[in-house]
């Protein structure tokens, strides 16, 4: 109990000094700026690392820490379509980390709901294992087979339940996500991004909740561990959303971590994997996927460059 006391109080501090304080006032965040946020929260999920080694042991320490690697490199994928969002929207850079703020806050109520969800799952019904297993090795294929595929927000029901529900503004209204003409309200095109941020996270959330689930069935680790890798993900966001070329191959590494936690969780009835071997296996494929793709660069797409920006008004 005192654990999530802990975590939960640490949890809204930091979150309250983020928009509340370092924040207040819409900006650019710059790279020094989000360089430094995304060492503070690496940092804080370490310094959380090491109270779990001392207080709950090396085996929920090293889970901690094997699920937190795991979160940590999934979100690289979902920091590539936010900044596809981001670019298919124009939203201004400004009002970015706004967007995000929101969304991560919609995030870690999802992902509770889906941790505990999973869970009760697996403890009710121990054949949950095997289809979480082969739902994982099925998603890491997919994603080797099928990254690079266009996106394509239009075609999106997201996009057609906005306009369904709302009237929605043809521009930017500042960083309001709804404003009031006439009596009438409009939602405004920041929101509809941030309907496609939540929108995105619950797609990821299906993928990478079975994964962890694989490495621990500890609600505090998986939680915890989930959270401290969301709570990094708008500062990495800008650091680097401009340099994503350079894990042009780490999808293929990401497919075959979630191959092997799924092969994990396929044969836990008759082996189980060491959270040292799996924390060993896992950083060897992404470390490998990380210097491949520094070492041979793929050609610059130019796929969206030129294109309109959508038409969102509804009135």
């Amino acid at each position: 109990m005192y654990f999530w006391v802990a975590f939960a109080v640490l949890v809204i501090v930091m979150l309250a000094l983020d928009l509340g304080v370092f924040h207040r006032h819409a900006h650019e965040v710059r790279f020094k700026e989000a360089l430094v946020w995304s060492l503070v929260w690496i940092a804080l999920a370490l310094a959380f690392n090491a109270a779990v080694f001392y207080w709950k042991g090396t085996q929920s320490g090293l889970e901690f820490f094997t699920g937190y690697i795991i979160e940590k490199s999934l979100s690289v994928d979902n920091v590539f379509v936010f900044l596809m969002i981001f670019q298919y929207f124009r939203v201004p850079a400004a009002y970015q980390h706004r967007v995000l703020f929101w969304g991560i806050i919609g995030a870690l109520v999802m992902r509770a709901i889906f941790i505990a969800g999973g869970i009760e799952l697996l403890n009710r019904f121990h054949w949950m294992v095997y289809l979480f297993g082969a739902f994982l090795v099925f998603t890491g294929i997919k994603m080797a087979i099928q990254h690079g595929k266009s996106f394509h927000p239009e075609r999106n029901p997201v996009l057609k339940l906005a306009r369904t529900l709302f009237r929605i503004t043809p521009d930017y209204e500042g960083a309001r996500f709804f404003v009031r003409k006439q009596a009438v309200l409009y939602a405004t095109p920041l929101f509809v991004t941030l309907l496609f941020v939540e929108f995105t996270d619950l797609i990821f959330a299906v993928d990478s909740i079975p994964a962890i689930l694989a490495i621990s069935r500890d609600p505090f680790i998986v939680y915890t561990s989930n959270v401290f890798a969301i709570l990094g993900l708008r500062a990495l966001y800008f650091v680097l959303a401009g340099f994503m070329n350079m894990f042009a191959y780490l999808h293929y590494g990401l497919a075959v971590v979630l191959v092997f936690v799924g092969t994990k969780m396929l044969i836990s009835e008759w082996y189980k994997v060491p959270i040292g071997w799996s924390l060993s296996i896992i950083g060897l494929v992404l470390g490998v996927s990380v210097v491949i793709s520094i070492l041979r660069p793929p050609v610059e797409s130019q796929a969206h460059k030129g294109e309109a920006p959508p038409t969102l008004s509804t009135d």
